[in-house]
């Protein structure tokens, strides 16, 4: 039943939240959910556990935007009212300042089901509040080693999170940090393991991108499986046969956020799962924020390549399409240590015509070495994208733009893009 309890401190950070908007257009919505959050700090847990058809959480070190886009997507294919989050509000003030923006003055938000995306350290945090029906886990990567120190610190956060689940914990399979939170998991909660054939597999020498992967695949019958993946277009084995999808973008890891996407909503919906449904819906989806986005600027076709860490920038690499002439990467504060993406092997690109960001000289010198030719370095983002966008179209593919976080923001910020919904804050 609801009640006012919350009333006030939902009118103080609507309040806070104009007052930030008008002080730093595009900016500070974080802020309402840190007010809130200090005078009323049992709101968040109150609000999410209160949907009819509970919350459904992603959480992991990579993968976690895609794969919630892709379920809401799903789930709404399947005649769902979701409620969700922006990609970037996933730690604790980011939730509650989402929630601000459809919640009554009674605590409550018109919707079936809640579907979450959460960074991995703030979703351990307060997790011990919340009660999820489903939780999802895409993978452990080597990710942000300035706060997670190593692979075993993300699989206990992960654990803490997968055991609040009240009824099912869908898992990556070939994930073997993954595989093994799987099997210590509390008996009476239902595990769905998903993964890639050893065909697939074996198509993509470099790996998955995991921290560790399992030496065995799935067996089949045991969980969806990927057993086909060329550019956008994939094959997913269901219990009643394979169904085609078109990814919205190109690469063996989006096939995989597709994968647990499909899993995931499986779970949630139970028997009113439809396969045929939800692969209309994923492939009838656009690319998600930054990661392989098309957008059109100018008169200019561009492609938004973001890269978060070693696996995502090799994966991303090695997914591009062949022969793309126009290149710009843009590396900005948000990597605080350079030596970070020196495991990647860059070679593939051969031509980069500009470096840009903060670490441009660093990204530049990393590129030399493994003998791709860098026409400038440009540390100043804007300079550097005036320059490329005022080259001539190329013969072959698109313009390119592999970036950071910080390298994204600052581009769609000086193109004009930052009225995205789902713009970073």
């Amino acid at each position: 039943m609801s009640t006012l309890r919350y009333a006030p401190a939902i009118l103080v950070g609507r309040a806070v939240r104009t007052l930030a908007r008008w002080r730093k257009p595009g900016g500070g919505s974080a802020i309402p959910g840190v007010v809130v959050n200090r005078i009323a700090p049992g709101f968040l847990a109150a609000t999410l556990n209160g949907f009819p058809l509970g919350l459904v959480i992603v959480t992991g070190s990579s993968g976690k935007s895609t794969t919630t886009k892709m379920l809401v997507a799903i789930l709404r294919a399947h005649g769902v009212s979701v409620f969700t989050n922006q990609s970037t509000a996933n730690i604790r003030q980011g939730l509650t300042s989402a929630l601000l923006e459809q919640v009554s003055l009674a605590g409550t938000i018109a919707g079936d089901v809640a579907v979450l995306e959460m960074d991995e350290g703030h979703g351990a945090f307060i997790a011990g509040s919340l009660t999820p029906r489903v939780v999802a886990l895409t993978n452990v990567m080597v990710d942000q080693i300035d706060r997670f120190h190593d692979s075993e610190m993300v699989v206990a956060l992960l654990a803490k999170i997968a055991a609040r689940a009240t009824e099912s914990v869908v898992l990556n399979a070939d994930d073997r940090y993954l595989a093994d939170l799987g099997n210590a998991l509390k008996p009476g909660v239902a595990v769905s393991r998903y993964g890639v054939t050893s065909e697939v597999l074996a198509e993509h020498p470099r790996g998955l991108g995991y921290a560790d992967t399992v030496p065995t695949r799935l067996p089949a019958g045991t969980g969806l499986q990927l057993t086909r993946v060329v550019g956008r277009d994939a094959d997913v084995q269901f219990a009643t046969g394979i169904h085609s999808i078109r990814l919205p973008a190109r690469g063996i890891h989006y096939a995989v956020d597709a994968l647990t996407a499909l899993s995931t909503a499986g779970a949630a919906l139970g028997e009113r799962f439809v396969p045929t449904v939800a692969c209309a819906a994923l492939s009838a989806m656009p690319a998600v924020f930054g990661r392989g986005e098309v957008v059109t600027v100018g008169g200019k076709t561009i492609e938004f390549v973001l890269v978060q860490n070693p696996s995502s920038f090799q994966l991303n690499l090695d997914s591009l399409e062949p022969g793309t002439e126009q290149i710009l990467v843009i590396i900005g504060s948000d990597v605080r240590d350079p030596s970070y993406f020196w495991p990647v092997h860059t070679s593939g690109l051969g031509h980069v015509l500009i470096a840009s960001g903060l670490k441009a000289h660093e990204i530049a010198l990393q590129l030399a070495y493994d003998d791709v030719v860098v026409d400038r370095i440009e540390p100043d983002v804007p300079t550097a994208l005036d320059a490329f966008l005022s080259l001539p179209d190329p013969v072959s593919g698109v313009k390119t733009i592999i970036f950071s976080a910080d390298g994204m923001r600052r581009t769609r910020a000086h193109l004009g893009l930052v009225s995205n919904s789902e713009d970073p804050v």
